[in-house]
Formats: C-alpha cells, sequence, structure tokens
C-alpha cells in the first residue's frame, strides 16, 4: 500500500538532511502528522524565517541577520587576531568558550579532492586579502584535525608564508585525531587555542 503523497513528499525532503535517513525520515514525518498544526506551522515558520533573514556576513563570511555581523562590527574584539573555522556553526563553538576574544574567517568548507573542492571553492583569497591590509598580527587555524582539516591548514600556511609580519599559528592536538570542533568540550578547545603552534 503506498503512503499518501504528502507524507511520501515529506519524507524525501527529511531525507535531504545530513544524518537524517529512511527510518528517521518515516519517524519524523508520522511525528510532525500526530502532533498539533501549531507546532507545525512553528516549525514551518523557523524554517522560511531562516531562508528569508539568515545572509552570510561580508567581512567573515559567518552567518548573521545584520550587515556586517555582531562580532566584525564590534570594536572592542582584536581585529588583528584572525580565527580561521570551517563552517559557519564553528563560530559558536568557539565563542561559546569565551576565550577568544579576536574575530573569525570562515572557509565555508575544507579542500577535499575526493569531494571535488579545491582551494578555489573556498575562502582562502578572501583571507589572503585580509590578511595583506596592515595591523594584522595573527592567524590561527582551527580546521578540524583530520585528514582534510589538516591538509587545508598547510596549504594556507603556505599562502600566508609571503607575509612575514603576521605569525599563522595552528591550534595544538587537545582534540584527537579526526574528531570535530563542534563536539569538543570548551575545556579541551581552550587548552587547543592556548596551546596553539607556529606553522612556519
Amino acid at each position: 500500500m503506498k503512503r499518501p503523497p504528502a507524507v511520501t513528499d515529506l519524507i524525501d525532503e527529511l531525507k535531504r538532511l545530513p544524518g537524517i535517513g529512511q527510518k528517521t525520515a518515516e519517524r519524523l514525518s508520522f511525528f510532525l502528522m500526530r502532533g498539533k498544526t501549531e507546532h507545525a506551522n512553528k516549525l514551518a515558520s523557523a524554517i522560511q524565517n531562516l531562508k528569508e533573514k539568515i545572509i552570510l556576513c561580508s567581512i567573515c563570511h559567518g552567518i548573521t541577520e545584520s550587515e556586517p555581523c555582531e562580532i566584525c562590527s564590534d570594536s572592542t574584539r582584536d581585529h588583528s587576531q584572525i580565527c580561521v573555522v570551517e563552517e559557519p556553526h564553528d563560530v559558536y563553538v568557539m565563542e561559546n568558550m569565551g576565550y577568544f576574544k579576536g574575530v573569525y574567517h570562515v572557509l565555508m568548507g575544507v579542500i577535499s579532492p575526493l569531494d571535488g573542492i579545491g582551494p578555489n571553492d573556498l575562502n582562502i583569497e578572501a583571507l589572503k586579502e585580509k590578511v595583506s591590509a596592515p595591523g594584522i598580527r595573527e592567524v590561527i587555524l582551527s580546521t578540524n584535525p583530520d585528514m582534510e582539516g589538516e591538509s587545508t591548514a598547510v596549504y594556507i600556511s603556505k599562502v600566508l608564508k609571503p607575509f612575514e609580519t603576521v605569525k599563522v599559528t595552528r591550534i595544538a592536538r587537545g582534540l584527537p585525531v579526526g574528531s570535530d570542533i563542534e563536539y569538543a568540550d570548551s575545556v579541551t578547545l581552550l587548552k587547543s587555542l592556548e596551546g596553539r603552534l607556529e606553522m612556519r
């Protein structure tokens, strides 16, 4: 027996989300179907608001509702220190730690030849332009400690090598190899940041 088209359509859309397979999509769809219409409407409204209101900051490429973002427009932060992360959600992970007082640069991914992602697909040129401005003293490479993250960090350190007055550092090995910054606790992340190593 076939499911009603409305249910099938929802399952198909839910399966597009990362980490959501057929079984989970089915459970979620039936949960929403059994729930109150009010809750489903709120979910739909939140998704629509996300798409309509969230933009990428033109300076750091993080997510924001204002241009520039709250961090980039904060004059009390240390704009001479740039923390490079892979994805916008990594900014919030670092911020929740409450230690770093500089600014950020989001790459929007990592170099991954198997996925067809090269340096030109990332915000590396924008980082190079940012570092070429006077007053930048340090770039902290905070990509994940997995193969792609390490390769990306090494590539960026080479790209930034001509800027001799800028120190390029890498977060320390408090993070296990192969892990994601997103899942690290704040103490481990703090130790990694405090023990960062110079890349050249």
